[in-house]
């Protein structure tokens, strides 16, 4: 408790901190060129919208507080970490969608996310919501790559690639949509196995990476996902409190996340991999709302808050809040842009500031 309560304290003085590093912007650029995103949710920017699923969130009330109150397929209300983090190193305050026609690879060149709402490691997550799999977001990087070098020139895009930092975020709909939802990979596993599972598709996707040029990456962990206001609202046993279960498989695979990439940094010359935990920094701000000035934790600002996510929150948004800084989540499973943005600088702060030097 001694630690997680010095976490508290850094955190509460990230302003002073970042501040400082964004007057470094002149030699960030040089060190961290582009953000390149793979994952799910989290921080898809809208690949959603240009396949055939319905996960999306390319309508309202969804981006109401983004640049021209537009939907753009994030999952929030406005921002998601990954614009967060781009900006923080001195990049564009957003990182546009691969897949969105209205960019191309001069927009790309500093920073691409190629994720997709509602995949995960495994291809039987992906194929519940038929969205991107893992596996296709790296033939997309490969296409991405022979675009840049047209457009830089080959050592130029190398360098680039080199250079950039390639961030991961997901993991959570592998146990929340598939594993503990599916009938399949349950029958086949028991969690723990399953951990062992994705950790090893984590780490070849990794190697691969590296294979084709990335050195500076970030693997990201999942966040006390039984405290979603979607797993609260249906552990009526438990007083709607957050689901102890499936936390604790959060905290599990973040540790088997953590071993792998210290393994991979001692076994890939030349990577500079980290652990990117957003668990604690969650847990805390769940816990201790006021702190942060947030108000309701339990409950979501979209609709009811308690169920709805995509279509469902567009379907019930005259229920939904009016203010949405007052909420930890936005829906019943993605934070809010405040959120977003306190846990995208306290993993600047802790953990990505590493990139800056």
């Amino acid at each position: 408790m001694e630690g997680h309560g010095r976490r508290i304290t850094t955190l509460l003085c990230y302003h002073i901190v970042l501040l400082h590093l964004l007057f470094l912007v002149g030699d960030t650029v040089a060190k961290v060129p582009a953000t390149i995103v793979f994952g799910d949710s989290s921080v898809d920017a809208g690949n959603n919208n240009f396949i055939p699923t319905i996960a999306r969130s390319n309508f309202q009330p969804y981006g109401r507080d983004f640049e021209g109150g537009k939907a753009t397929g994030r999952f929030c209300n406005g921002r998601i970490p990954t614009d967060f983090i781009s900006e923080a190193f001195g990049l564009k305050p957003y990182v546009p969608a691969y897949l969105d026609p209205r960019y191309n690879i001069s927009d790309f060149a500093s920073g691409v996310t190629f994720a997709s709402a509602a995949t995960g490691y495994d291809n039987a997550t992906s194929d519940v919501l038929s969205v991107i799999p893992l596996w296709k977001q790296l033939e997309y990087y490969k296409g991405y790559q022979k675009n840049l070098s047209a457009y830089l020139g080959e050592n130029k895009a190398k360098e680039t690639i080199t250079d950039a930092l390639h961030l991961m975020s997901l993991g959570t709909n592998d146990f929340l949509e598939n594993y503990y939802t599916m009938p399949g990979r349950a029958s086949q596993f028991t969690p723990q196995q399953y951990q062992t599972f994705l950790a090893g598709i984590a780490e070849n996707f990794i190697r691969r990476l590296y294979d084709l040029g990335a050195r500076k990456i970030s693997l990201g962990g999942l966040p006390p996902m039984g405290c979603l206001p979607l797993e609260r609202t249906t552990n009526i046993a438990g007083g709607n409190d957050c689901v102890a279960r499936f936390n604790n498989i959060a905290l599990e695979f973040n540790d088997k996340l953590k071993n792998l990439t210290t393994k991979l940094n001692q076994e890939l010359s030349g990577i500079k991999l980290v652990f990117s935990n957003p668990y604690y920094i969650m847990l805390s701000i769940i816990k201790k709302p006021e702190l942060y000035g947030f108000e309701s934790t339990s409950v979501a600002c979209c609709a009811t808050g308690m169920f709805e996510m995509g279509y469902a929150c567009s379907r019930g948004q005259m229920f939904s809040c009016t203010d949405a800084t007052k909420y930890v989540f936005w829906d019943s499973f993605h934070p809010t842009e405040k959120t977003n943005s306190i846990v995208a600088k306290y993993m600047v702060l802790r953990v990505l500031y590493q990139f800056l030097q």
